[in-house]
């Protein structure tokens, strides 16, 4: 660049210097003295001028195939997201329908458990209660027959001694007696049966209780992953 600025300064005192034309501004300058500079000039000139030109003669070319080029990226651009989109909407279909069928699962294996334990506790109920009221009748029955031995021998007594009246009232009195006292054995007995099978409902419906709790849980935690909610932020609902 420096020889252009050198070139172009001779230019300036070539013309400076230059004989003028009376009566006019022109003036008379060697023509091949500016003419060899103005070749100095074009040669000392750097290719990316020339290249500019190229550029600025070729610019609606190159606008052209640039909008073009971007036309196609956007084009593409707008078909490869669409792909992922849809991509993304498969893969969440699939999650949700995979978190539901687990969540189903779950719920499915709590309720065997439940119906399990509630069949289990039923079956422990009607064996206690089955057992109580076989031992109670046993009870009335062993009462009835001591009242009924006491009440035969009390007759046997009396006929053979007949004279002896309160021999056989202290039989009827102690036959009376060992009744009462089995009969209230067995409303021991069965008041005993009755709270030990209401204790044993009271540990089912705590299980049952328990199990609803931790399936509920379960779905709260599972609703929260797959909405971005926060666990706590989902209210909880046993019957979900």
């Amino acid at each position: 660049m420096y020889k252009v600025f050198e070139a172009i300064d001779e230019l300036v005192t070539i013309v400076e210097e230059a004989r003028g034309l009376p009566m006019t501004s022109g003036c008379v300058v060697p023509r091949g003295d500016v003419l060899e500079l103005l070749d100095e000039i074009r040669d000392a000139l750097p290719t990316e001028v020339d290249d500019a030109q190229d550029v600025l003669d070729r610019k609606d070319e190159i606008v052209g195939g640039a909008e073009h080029q971007a036309e196609q990226t956007v084009s593409k651009a707008n078909l490869e997201a669409g792909t992922t989109l849809a991509e993304a909407r498969a893969q969440a279909e699939r999650l949700v329908a995979e978190a539901s069928a687990h969540a189903d699962r779950l719920v499915a294996e709590a309720q065997h458990e439940a119906d399990r334990a509630v069949a289990a506790g039923r079956a422990e109920y009607e064996s206690l209660v089955g057992r109580s009221q076989s031992e109670a009748d046993r009870m009335i029955q062993a009462g009835r027959e001591s009242y009924e031995r006491s009440v035969e021998e009390g007759r046997f007594e009396q006929g053979r001694l007949v004279s002896q009246t309160e021999v056989a009232q202290a039989a009827h009195a102690e036959s009376a007696r060992l009744l009462d006292a089995a009969a209230e054995e067995a409303a021991r007995k069965r008041g005993e049966c009755d709270e030990y099978v209401d204790g044993k409902l009271a540990e089912i419906e705590d299980l049952l209780t328990h199990t609803l709790r931790t399936v509920g849980k379960g779905r709260v935690h599972l609703r929260g992953a797959l909405t971005g909610v926060p666990a706590g932020a989902v209210p909880f609902d046993y019957h979900g």
